[in-house]
């Protein structure tokens, strides 16, 4: 076989391009596969890169094109189909292939490391060890401390060590090492042969008629590829139907990829999923070491992990015999990544079932619009829970007005009963404010002044644990001022309410009762969630406060009363999506109450009791409500009825931005009944980060119209006035115009 005379590869780069070179010398043409890693010169430093494909003939003339030092891999780290939806994607999100690549493979492999599992390092007494007695050690509490360890476990990693015995336990380790007490080992890896038994501990519950006719739907249509739309009222039991249809897929020997929206879904989803079936279950989330993300990226590349579970980024994941793929909580808007590679991971897990030939189950208690219209239109399968599941009963609804009511820090009188009453009988409360922090101002009574950040111009939110200001928009921090910058008073107050302050609301109000806050601050560390949840599913009087994590799948069975302190702020939103959003966060909020044998209520404050939005949502619940914004959206041409892309544009010059996209905006040349170009304009925070930032909207009927117009844009880019002075972004399907 002649060996190709160029090589195409795709490198971590801004440019939008893939760069060809010579390949190795001497490698072999078999060797030449797309997939494959390599080793490059690029300017002055040698780039691993990822092999795109071969051609006989280049655009640049010979001598400019440089050798490849090596091919890095013997046979492809990814198949033709994911490197498929890798181009795909690159494609459509209008980002560099090379970094779609890049950003989703194991830091491990992107550094030319080979893909093999590390085998872990594990400690264990030596005979001497085991021969000496703690009495040996009473000089040396440590590391009597660690023979005991050992002695009970025979073996542990260095990291258990760690966690048990705190710092310096390395020390301790070596000075046992030292005397022949202890030794390091790596364990011999064992073959892992699937159990002949497929279900675990928990074996499937009965289904409902409601159920049983999803899971009849789903099975029916397992062996190819097509899109269920599976929705259901919280509690209805969408994940026991997940798990019954993914059964025949694992009997198979095929494969399950299971997205969540958030990391903190992961644990509790991942221990369901182990009690019931007898599979090997892999996780990915940005939490993991890099060493974990490998271990569970090659798992399930080589097909030892059944079921893969995992965050937006999970949808890259290679698997060696794929078999379905679910998407739970669809609605999320997390699987939309924010920043670089701008892609959506349900979108892609859609085209990644099409291009693979499996079913794609999407669910959640209230679809996104662009779904239930897909739906609604028959391009997806509709599948619909309306009850719950066993004994549980739907939540009752209460708007409690509180115009010209006395609150005290943010609680009317009212939900006070409710809440004493609640805990009196034995259950637990639930307290909704999506407002971390301890208040979102820090005023001067003195002179007006207000803590803000000058790098976004918006106010600093005070927190008290650790005492800090900071801005939840460019994650700046600076220390509480004792006394006003301004007028030197020290008369500063803390306005409005956050979490932190609801949390010491609640301890003052009802000192026996244990509250528990969970937000992005109280469980920045590892297993401080698992630990939380841990202690509310004891099942003991409590009362959890929280912003939207705890809206997210969580089931609390003894939480009977939900109460949501401030429903106001989506209902006058500026944002198109403000009203949906604001519908999907109450209804899985209050799907939290009465998920158990006992009747839940869900109160909401509000100074706006007879707004037709909340007046839907609390009388006819998700259905009817989204059918309605689905015809407001449609009057008004917009998603999912028409199609856009944002270009953003910041630089630390409020000129620079605007001046950039009116160039860009001259080069679209379609016609303005195809394709309407709104802008520029100031982003709706035109300040962020210490930049001033505006933005490009593209907006048609048909997706093709909307990249013919950014293919247009990006033949301009190079020419723009101070391209390199702008940080410019595409985000093609934005879902936040902030």
């Amino acid at each position: 076989m002649t060996s190709p005379a160029f090589i195409h590869v795709a490198i971590a780069s801004p440019l939008r391009q893939v760069f060809d070179y010579r390949p190795p010398a001497g490698s072999a043409p078999e060797s030449l596969v797309a997939g494959v890693r390599v080793e490059v010169p690029f300017g002055n430093r040698k780039m691993i890169g990822i092999l795109t494909g071969v051609s006989d003939s280049s655009d640049f003339p010979l001598e400019k094109i440089k050798l490849a030092h090596r091919i890095i891999d013997s046979e492809p780290l990814m198949d033709s189909n994911l490197m498929a939806l890798y181009r795909w994607s690159s494609e459509y999100y209008q980002y560099p292939l090379g970094q779609v690549l890049q950003t989703s493979i194991p830091t491990q492999l992107r550094k030319g490391q080979p893909p093999e599992e590390k085998q872990p390092v594990l400690w264990r007494l030596t005979e001497t060890g085991k021969a000496t007695t703690p009495e040996q050690l009473k000089n040396a509490p440590r590391q009597q401390q660690l023979h005991a360890l050992l002695s009970d476990q025979a073996s542990l990693a260095a990291a258990q060590l760690s966690e048990a015995l705190g710092k310096n336990s390395s020390s301790c380790l070596r000075a046992m090492e030292e005397k022949a007490l202890v030794e390091s080992f790596s364990p011999t890896p064992e073959k892992q042969e699937k159990s002949a038994k497929l279900y675990g501990d928990n074996k499937p519950l009965t289904l409902n008629n409601e159920q049983s006719v999803a899971l009849s739907e789903i099975r029916k249509g397992e062996d190819a590829f097509s899109v269920f739309l599976l929705e259901g009222v919280t509690g209805s039991g969408k994940t026991e139907i997940y798990l019954q249809a993914m059964a025949g897929i694992l009997q198979q020997g095929k494969q399950v990829l299971v997205l969540v929206p958030e990391i903190s879904l992961t644990p509790q989803t991942v221990r369901r999923f182990q009690k019931r079936f007898n599979r090997n279950v892999a996780v990915f989330h940005s939490g993991l070491t890099d060493s974990e993300r490998l271990a569970a990226w090659l798992q399930a590349r080589n097909g030892k992990a059944d079921i893969i579970i995992g965050t937006r980024s999970a949808i890259f994941t290679p698997m060696a015999n794929p078999g379905m793929i679910i998407v739970d909580e669809e609605h999320d808007s997390s699987y939309k990544q924010q920043e670089g590679f701008r892609y959506s991971g349900r979108d892609l897990a859609i085209f990644r079932a099409r291009e693979l030939g499996i079913p794609v189950i999407l669910g959640s208690a209230t679809p996104s619009l662009e779904s239930l219209n897909n739906a609604l239109s028959g391009r997806y399968c509709y599948l619909t829970l309306t009850e719950r599941a066993g004994e549980a009963s739907h939540p009752s609804y209460r708007l409690l007005d509180i115009k010209g009511q006395p609150l005290t820090e943010g609680f009317s009188e009212s939900l006070m009963d409710m809440i004493r009453g609640h805990l009196g009988s034995g259950n637990q409360v639930l307290v909704f404010l999506n407002r971390r922090g301890f208040a979102p101002i820090l005023l001067c009574r003195h002179c007006g002044w207000i803590a803000t950040c000058s790098r976004c111009e918006t106010s600093y939110t005070l927190h008290k644990q650790p005492a800090s200001l900071s801005c939840h928009h460019c994650d700046a921090r600076k220390p509480v001022p004792s006394s006003c910058p301004e007028c030197r008073s020290s008369d500063l107050a803390a306005m409005g309410m956050g979490t932190e302050k609801t949390e010491q609301t609640l301890t003052e109000f009802f000192p026996s009762v244990p509250v528990y806050r969970i937000d992005r601050d109280s469980t920045r560390h590892r297993d401080m969630l698992h630990d939380t949840l841990e202690k509310v599913d004891s099942g003991d009087p409590c009362i959890l406060v929280g912003t939207q994590m705890l809206s997210k799948g969580h089931h609390f069975p003894n939480v009977t009363l939900v109460a949501i302190l401030d429903a106001d702020g989506g209902l006058f939103s500026a944002d198109f999506r403000g009203q949906e959003s604001m519908g999907q966060l109450l209804i899985q909020v209050a799907g939290r109450a009465g998920r158990g044998d006992q009747s839940g209520e869900v109160l909401i404050q509000t100074y706006n009791s007879t707004h037709p939005t909340l007046q839907a949502l609390v009388k006819d619940g998700y259905g009817p409500f989204s059918r309605q914004l689905l015809e407001e959206r449609k009057l008004g041409n917009l998603p999912p009825f028409s199609h856009m892309a944002l270009i953003r544009a910041e630089a630390n010059n409020r000129t620079l931005p605007d001046t950039f996209l009116k160039h860009i905006k001259s080069s679209i040349t379609l016609d303005e009944n195809q394709l309407s170009v709104i802008g520029p304009m100031p982003s709706p925070m035109e300040k962020r980060g210490g930049l001033f930032r505006m933005q490009l909207l593209l907006e048609a009927e048909k997706r093709s119209i909307i990249q013919h117009g950014l293919n247009q844009v990006l033949a301009k880019l190079d020419s723009a006035p101070d391209t390199r002075r702008v940080r410019w972004s595409i985000d093609v399907d934005p879902v936040d115009f902030t």
